[in-house]
């Protein structure tokens, strides 16, 4: 029991995180599926008229039953980070050179710094994530595997040309969702490699402050 804790023990925290790489905006799972994340914009259903719920409700359920795959919908919530702000709001008022708006300025800041921390003001970011899976082979003389494998050698871009059709057959899918949630009010914007890797790197760390995520735009 001690020697299998040691050998645990040294394994990296990389190893317990399933995807291999971001590449081109598509997080590569270490078993060859692809995944495509979607920044999706939000709606305030409550102040909608009734009338207008319902024809949400029932675009949201034609686009659901048109889906033939599945995807996940989440909402990633965290603290309003208001350093950026702040920072702007500190610039200005060293350049200020009246005395009585350096002093609204500073008095603004505190303000805001105090009143964000008796609020607890919380940020919502909403995606749609559409997924894509090699298709399965049996091998002759071995178990079912997926093919074909992104993090193994590449033979005479066999491997590349198969990650190329594959993301092809991913941006049909994305497509599809785009489309539907666009009949419903949802605008989307797919995260690129930067913004993906951000994301992910916030969600295994929790605890770490990045830049705001980019705003879908019409």
């Amino acid at each position: 029991m001690e020697e299998t804790n040691a050998r645990t023990s040294t394994r990296s925290t990389q190893d317990f995180v399933p995807i291999s790489e971001v590449r081109d905006g598509i997080v590569v799972l270490k078993n060859g599926e692809l995944r495509a994340i979607l920044l999706a914009s939000s709606i305030n259903f409550a102040l909608k008229s009734e009338d207008e719920q319902t024809a949400f409700i029932i675009q949201f359920q034609n686009f659901l039953n048109s889906l033939d795959f599945s995807c996940q919908i989440f909402v990633q919530s965290r603290m309003l980070d208001i350093r950026p702000y702040i920072t702007t709001l500190e610039a200005q008022y060293k350049q200020q050179l009246d005395d009585l708006m350096r002093i609204q300025i500073r008095e603004y800041i505190e303000f805001i710094k105090s009143f964000t921390e008796a609020a607890n003001i919380m940020t919502k970011n909403f995606f749609v994530v559409v997924p894509y899976t090699p298709t399965i082979i049996k091998k002759a003389t071995g178990p079912t595997s997926y093919l074909p494998s992104f993090g193994g050698k590449k033979d005479s871009g066999t491997v590349e040309t198969s990650f190329e059709e594959h993301v092809s057959q991913l941006e049909q899918r994305i497509s599809i969702v785009q489309q539907g949630l666009v009949r419903t009010g949802v605008r989307t914007v797919q995260l690129g490699t930067e913004e993906a890797i951000e994301l992910l790197y916030k969600m295994f760390n929790p605890g770490e402050e990045g830049k705001p995520m980019p705003v879908p735009t019409d």
